[in-house]
């Protein structure tokens, strides 16, 4: 799959439209999608991360809130999976930046609109092309 041109989305971005946008499409776009959105929007709001990664941190969540991307969301099933692969491709190069705690910042919130089970499905989001564990979810 070639990945569409997603900087051109960066304007679309916003902290209000990224948070209506996944709350509003969690359950149908599923844990994996979620997740990789959300540890993307709390990664973009280090400020250990480098100027360049926000850039392309902002198009990729740019591209997942316009309705207007290569494949409408509204189309089901495949709707979300250009969204899916544009945000896999944009953390796997910024993985090095990501912390450990963005990544329990991002499973406490999929905690709240997925359950075990779906959660289970972001075990090994990354192996293909990282070395690195999503991290578990913690006792509670």
């Amino acid at each position: 799959m070639e990945l569409p041109d997603f900087m051109k989305y960066s304007g679309k971005y916003t902290n209000s439209g990224f948070t209506e946008k996944i709350s509003r499409v969690a359950k149908r776009a599923g844990a994996k999608l979620v997740y990789a959105a959300l540890i993307l929007f709390y990664t973009l709001q280090s400020d250990k991360v480098s100027v360049k990664d926000k850039a392309i941190i902002i198009g990729a969540l740019g591209y997942l809130i316009s309705p207007l991307d290569v494949v409408p969301d509204a189309i089901p099933i495949a709707g979300l999976g250009d969204d899916l692969a544009v945000l896999i491709y944009v953390l796997q190069k910024v993985w090095t930046d990501v912390s450990d705690d963005v990544k329990q910042k991002a499973l406490d919130r999929l905690s709240k609109w997925f359950d075990e089970d779906e959660i289970a499905e972001i075990d090994g989001i990354f192996d293909k092309t990282q070395k690195q564990e999503t991290p578990k979810q913690t006792e509670q």
